[in-house]
């Protein structure tokens, strides 16, 4: 099997993009979805969220769910608002937020590459999660989430998307957080087969987000394999960028309470691990081994860590990983970050503002500011085989849902 190959994309019709695109399933609470889809009866939410369209009370994971999700999905294919296309192609897909602009391809990715560790993960999954997954793909027989995938350098790939990423587009819209969204669809034979051979070529890809739904599109893929005969459950909808063109941003922490200490013995107890240094204001990483930590009432302090504590493990060499080894763990008492409720994570989206929102509440009692995981560290930790801590990494822009689906016939 290919690593991968064109499919017949399920999507809006043009005039309809921007009535049908939608935030990830996965970043929006129910409430907030429902706010989000009403008034809209053509957003993907009714499809990704259906439970929207249900009494408020209603199970998530109930098997109502599921089917008024297939419902809304044939109403919007009967009313002419998604279409099938007639042969399989790519597409490209381009995410512009502000003066950041990345540029990928839509594919159907193999799950036999993702099961071999071609296509390399870096995280755990949770088994609920993983099981709603399969059950949404196999309710509507479709993949309708992406998963978020990078490619390491490659010119002729590189070279391909600036081709096929210009004229006619399929799509283009302009989301509520002022991220612009834009499709083009690639259909010339010629430019396929290079496509198809210019990853082909490629040592591996990464997941970026999305390891949820990429096992439990190999989980599905398992339970309806037939020998000898390929069948589109046998890929998962994926959209892939250059490694280059990505952006992680910072994932920050913060802590209910400081495990008994006060503040100026939790100083020193950092310090010990950590130059720490009094700021005159917000304190935003500018480099690998620096963490900003405020302590409310406007108390920003600079944390270098010392020297002699880097390692070469992929994984321990990492901020987040020093952090927890240093402070969260012995310090402050945290040592399973899925499961520990004195901590909790903040997207750098929100900005260090929102960190000194929650201190300066009184929900918590600290934050610390991370400096971004790069991408390099990323493929290192995947090339290792071996899994990032937690809430490591939050991409930026994120990706539509509703645009292209794969659907599984």
């Amino acid at each position: 099997m290919p690593l991968v190959k064109p499919f017949r994309g399920l999507r809006p019709a043009t005039a309809r993009a921007a009535d049908v695109a939608a935030p990830p399933y996965d970043v929006l609470s129910t409430d907030e979805a429902r706010g989000r889809a009403a008034g809209k009866p053509w957003s993907f939410l009714h499809i990704s969220k259906p439970e929207i369209d249900l009494p408020a009370d209603t199970d998530p994971y109930a098997p109502a769910v599921y089917a008024k999700a297939v419902e809304n999905l044939e109403k919007m294919m009967q009313a002419g608002i998604l279409h099938r296309d007639g042969q399989p192609s790519y597409y490209a897909y381009r995410l512009e937020m502000g003066a950041h602009v990345q540029t990928g391809f839509v594919a159907a990715a193999s799950v036999a590459a993702y099961d071999a560790g071609r296509i390399k993960k870096h995280e755990f999954t949770r088994p609920d999660k993983e099981d709603d997954r399969v059950r949404q793909i196999d309710a509507l027989n479709a993949q309708t989430g992406p998963v978020l995938l990078a490619y390491p350098a490659s010119p002729a790939a590189d070279a391909l998307l600036a081709k096929v990423s210009r004229g006619d587009t399929a799509a283009e819209v302009t989301a509520d957080d002022g991220i612009r969204h834009t499709i083009w669809v690639v259909d010339d034979e010629a430019t396929i087969a290079a496509i198809t051979a210019a990853f082909e070529a490629m040592p591996a890809l990464y997941i970026a987000d999305g390891h949820h739904r990429s096992a439990a599109a190999s989980r599905v893929a398992t339970a309806r394999r037939k020998p000898e005969l390929e069948q589109a459950s046998d890929y998962f909808l994926a959209v892939i960028f250059p490694h280059h063109q990505m952006k992680i941003m910072d994932y920050n922490r913060v802590v209910k309470d400081l495990n008994g200490l006060t503040a100026d013995d939790f100083l020193a107890r950092v310090a010990a691990a950590y130059a720490v240094t009094p700021a005159r204001g917000q304190v935003k990483p500018s480099c690998p081994g620096e963490v900003g930590l405020y302590l409310g009432g406007g108390r920003w302090y600079r944390l270098n860590i010392d020297p002699k504590l880097f390692v070469s493990d992929p994984v321990a060499r990492l901020d987040v990983s020093l952090l927890s080894d240093h402070v969260l763990g012995p310090v402050l008492g945290i040592a399973d970050l899925r499961r520990d409720k004195r901590i909790d994570f903040v997207g750098g989206i929100r900005g260090l503002g929102e960190l000194e929102r929650r201190v300066d509440s009184g929900e918590m009692a600290a934050a610390f500011a991370m400096h971004p995981t790069s991408l390099k560290d990323l493929m290192a930790v995947a090339d290792a085989g071996q899994v990032m801590p937690p809430k490591s990494t939050w991409f930026e822009p994120k990706l539509a849902d509703g645009l292209v689906s794969h659907v599984l016939d």
